[in-house]
């Protein structure tokens, strides 16, 4: 990937954010997103790659636009893979709540792994204990190991966790360990990256949320130095037909990072649109200015940077597809 690429990135991630902040606590998560789908679709045709969907808003009979297998970019620069997450938290926005950002990771051609749109289970740690646990080990032996190589005690430890009823034995176990808890009410992608920020004070993420979103967060914590396993979950035969359509021959096998992100170069691009763990939301100043949030992040570098940006709206090239500024406003 080349370093100039990562402007061009957050770029495109800023307008969809834009897009979709408009539409926060409206109650219309869908408009939420094709705002931002739109947007971010628009934007990408000014991006100096060669650009292929394989993460996006599903297969092209079921989305308009960043569909699965969709060309995008300007077809100049390198070929590469595309994952992009328009808006992350539909219902967040629509909510009105907390953690909804705009994502994109963008690597090397056949990279990024095809993930189903179903659950996996998901272990996110930062550097100090990349490689050094497994997704298969009980969670007890998984707090020990990460309790004696950080120097914490167990009661020291902070695991980060979705907060969702299917992770109610989860959360029983690690309370009885004795490990401090920060529930997350949404999130997938923001709560495995804090896992790795050095600036946080979250050790692990652990159990199951979607695998797209999965994918994204290896990016991110490839460009930490962190670390990411998977196992996908599917629950029917149509989920397993699916895994295998996509080039997953064993669905019950443990997905490394290389698997989920390959061995080259990766860029990670996310915009807040509601404040959460990393990224402040959107901020309207006035009738015409807005102020934006973003990380862009390389793996080649390990180079973290923030982006505070500040957007005199009248001049954004929004697409047609969306209402115009004024109308959405006066909603």
């Amino acid at each position: 990937m080349e370093r100039e690429l990562t402007l061009e990135i957050v770029r495109v991630t800023e307008l969809g954010a834009l897009a979709a902040a408009r539409w926060v606590g409206r109650g219309d998560k869908n408009a939420a997103d094709e705002a931002a789908t739109a947007a971010i679709r628009s934007m990408f045709d000014s991006v100096s790659i060669d650009g292929t969907v394989v993460i996006g808003e599903g297969e092209m009979d079921e989305a308009p636009m960043l569909y699965i297998g969709e060309k995008v970019g300007n077809g100049l620069g390198p070929s590469a893979d595309v994952a992009v997450d328009p808006l992350e938290g539909t219902e967040v926005v629509a909510a009105g709540l907390s953690n909804a950002q705009a994502v994109i990771a963008v690597a090397d051609k056949g990279s990024l792994l095809h993930a189903p749109d179903i659950y996996m289970e998901k272990l996110a740690c930062g550097p100090q204990l990349a490689g050094k646990l497994s997704i298969t080990d009980p969670v007890g032996i998984t707090l020990n190991k990460a309790s004696q190589i950080t120097g914490k005690s167990l009661s020291e430890l902070t695991v980060m966790v979705l907060d969702r009823e299917r992770h109610a034995g989860l959360i029983s176990e690690l309370r009885k360990a004795g490990v401090r808890i920060k529930l997350l009410l949404h999130g997938d992608v923001a709560g495995a990256i804090a896992a790795a920020l050095p600036d946080n004070d979250v050790d692990l993420y652990l159990g199951s949320g979607g695998a797209p979103e999965g994918v994204l967060a290896a990016a991110a914590l490839k460009c930490l130095g962190g670390e990411m396993q998977g196992i996908l979950l599917p629950s029917t035969p149509q989920e397993v037909q699916r895994c295998l359509q996509m080039g997953i021959a064993d669905p019950t096998r443990v997905l490394s990072m290389q698997d989920m992100v390959g061995s080259g170069d990766v860029l990670f691009a996310a915009t807040g649109v509601t404040t959460g763990e990393f990224l402040n939301g959107v901020r309207f100043i006035g009738s015409d200015h807005a102020e934006t949030h973003s990380v862009i992040m390389r793996a080649q570098s390990r180079t973290i940077r923030y982006i505070k940006s500040v957007h005199f709206l009248p001049k954004k090239q929004f697409p047609a597809e969306i209402p115009a500024w004024e109308q959405v406003s006066s909603l």
